[in-house]
C-alpha cells in the first residue's frame, strides 16, 4: 500500500491566523481584548468590521476558542493564548463544533433564519462554556431579522454571546451597534505586509524577489488574505523563484517604470510616442484597463508627492520611481494634475465599457495628450491681450468688467432697507405694518422669502402693474395669468401680513411684467458685454463660446454686503442677556 500525499492547502487557509499572536496588523484591537479577558470583562456581543481578507470572521474564531478553551490539561479558563490543542479549540477551528455556530448572512437573510437562533440561545451549551453565534457579513440581514434579533442582542443569556463581521458597517442598524462591542480591522501597512511575505515564502521555500513582493502588495490593498492569495498564485507562476517581472505578467501590470515613461509623454503631449509606447505594453500582455488605471494611480501619488513629499516615502515603491516621482512633483503644476486625474476617471469608465478596451484606450491617450498641450486660465488670458482684437462698435461701452461673461446676475430687485419678514405682528397698527411694504418689489420679496414659488412665477410672469400702495394693488394680468391670481395674491398677502389687502384688476395700461424687464436687462448686458475687446477675443479664439449669464461689479458688491449683513446678524453673543 502506497503512502499517499496529504491534500494541497491554499496559503491563506494554512496560514491563517491560529491565536491573536498571529494577527498582524491589529495592535490596537488585540491589547483591548486581552485587557477584557484578563478583567472578566467579556461582552455579550462583539461586532468586526473592516475591509475584506483583514481577519474579521478569523478573528471571531480565535475570540470563540478564547472563550472556551480548557487548556491541555482540561482545567483552564477563558484566555485571549488559546491552547489550540484542547477538543474545543481544535473543533472550533476546523468549524464542527456543536456550540459555535457559524451563519453566512448573505445566504440566510430572513425572519425564519434568526428565529432558529432566537428560539435555540435558551437551551445551554452542550459542551463548551459558551454558546456563540458567529453571523458573518451580518449587514445583509434584512429590516426585519435585526428587528427580531434586538431583543436577544440585549438581554442574551449568560451562556451565549454574539459575534458579528461586516464589511459594510454603515448598513448594520444603530440598535444593533449600541449592543455591541465594536473593533475595526485597519488595512495592513505596506511594511507589515511585506514582512509577513517573506516570512510566509521563507516557511515555503520559495524564492521571490523583494519588488516581487512590493507588486503584490501594492495589489492586496491592504488586504491579507488578497496578499496571501497572489502569493500563492505567483509561487507557482515562477516554479520556485519569482521575479517581479513574473508577477507584473500574472497581475497583467506594466513595468511602473514603463508606466512613469508613458505618464512623461501624455504630459508633455506626445501623442505618437505615447500611443507607440501603450502598443508595445499591451503587445507584451499588459491590460489597456490596467494600464490607465496605473496611470491614475502615479496621477495621485504625484499630486500626493507634490502637497506632501513625505508620501514618496513608500517601501512599495522603488528608489528610481521615488526619483521620478518626485522631479515630477516639483514641475508638474496642480492644474494639470487635477485635469488629468478627472480625465483618466472617465476614461476608465469608457474603456470597462467599450467593446475593444485596446481601441478606447488608444483615444483616451489621444485625448489625454491634446488636453495636455492646452493653456492654463492665466496663460489664455495672458495670450488673448497680447492679440490683436476688432475695434469696439459705436456706443459699444466698455463699462462691463472682463469677467463680466463668466458669471450669474442676480434675479430680481434687491428689497431695500434689509431683510423682509414672511410674518409681521398683527398688534402693530395696519399703517405701520403695511409701511414695511413701501414699494411693489418688497411684495415680491415678501414672496419670496415664504418659498411660494408658484405665486412668485406668476406674480413676475403674469403682472402688469398699474399702481400700488402700501395695502392696494392694481395690476392688468397677461393672458397667461391664472384667473384667481388676483384672488390668490390678495390672500397670501393678508395671512403673511395680518392685514387686508385690495388687489384690483384693472382692463388696460400697465408695465411691463418683472420678466420682461429682467430680459431685456440680461440682454442689455450680454450685448454690452459681447462689445468688450477682450470678450471679443474670447470669441474669436473660441468660435462656440456662448455668454450665459452676466454677473456686474454691482451684482457682487451687493452680495458681498448682503452676506456680511447676514453673519453680523446671526451672530450668537454668549453673554448676552436674555
Amino acid at each position: 500500500m502506497s503512502d499517499s500525499k496529504p491534500a494541497y492547502q491554499v496559503l491563506a487557509r494554512k496560514y491563517r491566523p491560529e491565536t491573536f499572536a498571529d494577527l498582524v496588523g491589529q495592535e490596537a484591537m488585540v491589547r483591548t481584548l486581552k485587557n477584557a479577558f484578563a478583567a472578566d470583562r467579556i461582552a455579550q456581543a462583539f461586532i468586526m468590521t473592516g475591509i475584506r481578507g483583514t481577519g474579521k470572521t478569523t478573528t471571531a474564531r480565535i475570540i470563540a476558542k478564547g472563550m472556551n478553551c480548557i487548556g491541555p490539561d482540561g482545567t483552564g479558563g477563558p484566555t485571549t493564548d488559546p491552547c489550540g490543542v484542547c477538543e474545543h479549540c481544535r473543533a472550533i477551528m476546523e468549524g464542527r463544533h456543536v456550540d459555535v455556530m457559524e451563519m453566512d448572512a448573505a445566504s440566510n437573510t430572513g425572519v425564519n433564519d434568526v428565529r432558529e437562533i432566537i428560539d435555540s440561545v435558551h437551551y445551554r451549551a452542550a459542551s463548551a462554556r459558551y454558546k456563540i453565534y458567529i453571523i458573518d457579513e451580518v449587514h445583509m440581514l434584512s429590516v426585519n431579522a435585526f428587528n427580531a434579533l434586538l431583543k436577544t442582542l440585549e438581554e442574551p443569556p449568560a451562556h451565549v454571546k454574539f459575534i458579528f463581521a461586516t464589511t459594510e458597517i454603515r448598513k448594520v442598524p444603530v440598535t444593533v451597534l449600541s449592543r455591541c462591542q465594536r473593533f475595526d480591522l485597519r488595512r495592513i501597512e505596506p511594511e507589515v505586509m511585506i514582512a509577513l511575505l517573506k516570512k510566509i515564502a521563507a516557511a515555503e521555500g520559495a524564492e521571490i524577489a523583494e519588488d516581487a513582493l512590493a507588486l503584490i502588495t501594492r495589489a492586496a490593498e491592504g488586504s491579507a488574505r488578497d496578499a496571501t492569495s497572489l502569493l500563492d498564485q505567483a509561487i507557482s507562476h515562477g516554479a520556485g523563484e519569482t521575479t517581479a517581472d513574473q508577477v507584473r505578467a500574472m497581475l497583467g501590470l506594466a513595468d511602473r517604470g514603463r508606466v512613469l515613461d508613458l505618464f512623461e509623454m501624455v504630459m508633455r503631449g506626445d501623442a505618437a510616442a505615447a500611443l507607440e509606447e501603450l502598443s508595445a505594453q499591451y503587445a507584451e500582455g499588459a491590460d489597456p484597463l490596467a494600464v490607465l488605471r496605473d496611470l491614475a494611480e502615479i496621477t495621485h501619488w504625484i499630486s500626493v508627492v507634490k502637497i506632501t513629499p513625505d508620501a514618496a516615502e513608500d517601501p512599495t515603491i522603488s528608489p528610481t520611481e521615488r526619483a521620478r516621482g518626485t522631479d515630477l512633483a516639483g514641475r508638474l503644476p496642480m492644474r494639470a494634475m487635477t485635469r488629468m486625474w478627472q480625465m483618466l476617471l472617465k476614461a476608465l469608465d469608457e474603456v470597462a465599457a467599450a467593446p475593444n478596451a485596446m481601441m478606447a484606450a488608444e483615444m483616451a491617450v489621444i485625448r489625454l495628450t491634446h488636453v495636455a498641450e492646452l493653456p492654463s486660465p492665466e496663460d489664455l488670458v495672458r495670450k488673448l491681450k497680447d492679440q490683436p482684437v476688432p475695434p469696439s462698435p459705436p456706443g459699444g461701452g466698455g463699462g462691463v468688467s472682463a469677467g463680466a461673461a463668466t458669471a450669474t446676475t442676480a434675479r430680481g430687485a434687491p428689497a431695500p432697507g434689509g431683510r423682509v419678514h414672511g410674518v409681521v405682528a398683527v398688534a402693530e397698527d395696519a399703517d405701520q405694518a403695511l409701511a414695511r411694504y413701501p414699494t411693489f418689489e418688497h411684495v415680491v420679496e415678501l414672496i419670496r422669502s415664504n418659498r411660494d414659488g408658484v405665486l412668485l412665477v406668476e406674480v413676475e410672469t403674469c403682472v402688469r402693474l398699474v399702481s400700488y400702495r402700501p395695502g392696494r394693488i392694481e395690476f392688468v394680468p397677461t393672458e397667461t395669468a391664472p384667473r384667481d391670481l388676483a384672488q390668490k395674491l390678495g390672500a397670501r398677502l393678508q395671512g403673511w401680513t395680518g392685514n387686508r389687502w385690495a388687489v384690483i384688476v384693472a382692463n388696460e395700461g400697465g408695465a411691463e411684467t418683472i420678466a420682461e424687464k429682467r430680459d431685456a436687462k440680461d440682454l442689455a448686458l450680454k450685448a454690452e458685454a459681447a462689445a468688450h475687446p477682450l470678450v471679443q477675443a474670447v470669441m474669436a479664439a473660441f468660435p462656440k463660446a456662448a455668454i450665459r449669464t452676466i454677473r456686474t461689479p454691482e451684482d457682487v458688491a451687493a452680495e458681498a454686503a448682503t452676506e456680511a449683513l447676514a453673519e453680523v446678524e446671526d451672530e450668537w453673543d454668549p453673554f448676552e442677556e436674555d
